[in-house]
């Protein structure tokens, strides 16, 4: 007996079909090259999902730079008097309190100073 994929195929289609929504021109209503599409923005959005985490990285550090520079450091002897002061906070909250809190920022500028 011949098995039909009438229902089967159209909901791939569907699945498919409904993540290139929005896609330009035939990639978003052309199965065949939608498929290609999704594949190609899924690859995209995989990839990304690890440089976002990169320049976050470096926001932070360009952020800590520009505060530390303001209190007389680098950032690598702010870096190296913070650790050698047994300070353990990391890039993100050093960011941050760079950016919203000047004052808490001098005060560990200063603690990471006395202990180089």
């Amino acid at each position: 007996m011949r098995v039909k994929t009438g229902i089967v195929r159209r909901r791939r289609h569907k699945k498919v079909l409904k993540a290139a929504k929005g896609f330009r021109g035939a990639s978003g209503d052309v199965f065949k090259q939608a498929k290609q599409a999704v594949m190609r923005a899924e690859a995209f959005s995989t990839r990304d999902r690890k440089v976002r985490k990169r320049k976050m990285r470096q926001l932070w550090i360009i952020r800590i730079n520009a505060a530390a520079r303001i209190n007389g450091l680098t950032y690598s002897t702010l870096m190296n008097g913070l650790k050698r002061a047994g300070i353990e906070l990391d890039r993100k909250v050093l960011a941050d309190i760079a950016l919203n809190n000047a004052a808490e920022f001098a005060k560990l500028a200063e603690t990471a100073k006395a202990a180089l």
